[in-house]
């Protein structure tokens, strides 16, 4: 039997002593309010910054891919730079942290060059490669409750698909590489706040299949 409804997975955040979130260009004007909730939080996290309107502006130039893909990368710097302009600071190494920082990823992306040069990958997998390298649970603060396919909105995601919400190399990325990743929405910031509380939020969480 097939349902027309929406289910929404309640998920919660993983253990852990140290998290890497993804904090998407498009919640860039609620940058403040989630800085703010990640702080409270108490928790150690690296953020890795979208590129937001400074990508877009690179795709606009419809440059060759290599030249793309690195001013891509720079722009994800400059996003960086602003959140730095709210309080947070900044490294460009894969370290874990005390309290809340985010990577400036331009010269260690530069030093190992690990991802294919396309628009099939953005900030979503580099952050998802940033987690796997520091061994740590990867959370994306999108401005979507989580994942769909076929106008519905999934609770788990653990095959390769065609996801609006991510790039291309996202989920293949994560699940071939075994990173326990969970898409909320940050929009409301809300569900962001409850979530790092450690309550129950609506979500999709990406996993292999067992």
């Amino acid at each position: 039997m097939q349902h027309n409804e929406t289910f929404i997975r309640m998920v919660r955040i993983p253990d852990s002593d140290h998290f890497v979130v993804k904090l998407g260009g498009s919640l860039m004007e609620h940058a403040p309010r989630l800085i703010d909730i990640l702080v409270r939080s108490g928790r150690n996290i690296t953020i890795v910054p979208g590129g937001g309107c400074f990508a877009d502006s690179v795709r606009e130039m419809e440059l060759d891919d290599d030249s793309s893909h690195w001013m891509a990368i720079l722009a994800m710097e400059q996003y960086g730079c602003y959140l730095h302009s709210l309080g947070l600071a900044v490294q460009d190494e894969l370290v874990r942290g005390t309290g809340v920082c985010v990577l400036l990823p331009y010269s260690c992306l530069r030093e190992d060059d690990p991802l294919p040069h396309s628009w099939d990958v953005t900030s979503d997998t580099i952050a998802a490669w940033a987690a796997g390298r520091m061994g740590s649970p990867l959370i994306l603060l999108k401005s979507t409750e989580g994942l769909s396919a076929g106008g519905r909105t999934l609770d788990i995601v653990s095959s390769p698909g065609s996801y609006p919400e991510c790039d291309p190399c996202l989920v293949p990325y994560v699940l071939e590489n075994g990173i326990h990743t969970t898409v909320i929405n940050a929009n409301d910031g809300i569900t962001a706040e409850r979530f790092f509380r450690g309550e129950e939020v609506a979500g999709t969480v990406i996993i292999r299949s067992v």
